[in-house]
């Protein structure tokens, strides 16, 4: 089996739970911040929607500075409404499937490498990057803004098997 055909069924299913959550973002708290030095919500459920979108950068591009010149590169999103939220993770979602579905077995143990401060922070096969910096960041995330709409009265749904504001099969 090839390692895009076993990522991907892990891949969509992260997806869909993801835009499930991000569903449940409310317009009128993006800027809620649980702490001084939190991001906004509305900052960190455009990154949770924009991470798919780094399974692009990790097949098509050899590196990815976060820290390009002014003007260059990278710019983090901050989701301005919930109906953009979804547009944008869904492009991304959409894009990131394509990408992973269409990689080598070759491609994917080739090297990929992320700069931050004109310095290499990680420097791993690219098969490695989707299931570490992409989902594995994504879940992390995702957790965390699970968190943060706890925290609004937000009813979360499940992930992984039925939410507490869904009813429980324990």
């Amino acid at each position: 089996m090839k390692i895009a055909e076993m990522l991907l069924p892990e891949f969509d299913q992260e997806m869909k739970s993801t835009r499930k959550l991000l569903a449940c973002v409310p317009d009128d708290k993006l800027n809620f911040k649980p702490h001084d030095k939190s991001m906004p919500l509305g900052r960190l459920a455009g990154h949770v929607a924009e991470l798919p979108s780094w399974a692009v950068n990790a097949i098509k591009l050899d590196s990815l500075d976060v820290t390009p010149k002014p003007g260059e590169g990278f710019k983090a999103y901050a989701a301005p409404s919930r109906e953009d939220l979804l547009k944008t993770f869904d492009k991304n979602a959409a894009e990131a499937h394509e990408a992973i579905a269409s990689a080598t077995d070759e491609h994917l143990g080739k090297i990929w490498k992320l700069i931050f401060q004109g310095k290499e922070v990680i420097v791993m096969p690219r098969a490695v990057v989707l299931r570490s910096v992409v989902m594995n960041h994504l879940i992390h995330h995702r957790a965390q803004l699970g968190v943060y709409l706890r925290l609004n009265d937000v009813a979360i749904p499940g992930m992984y098997g039925p939410s507490a504001d869904e009813g429980t099969i324990f």
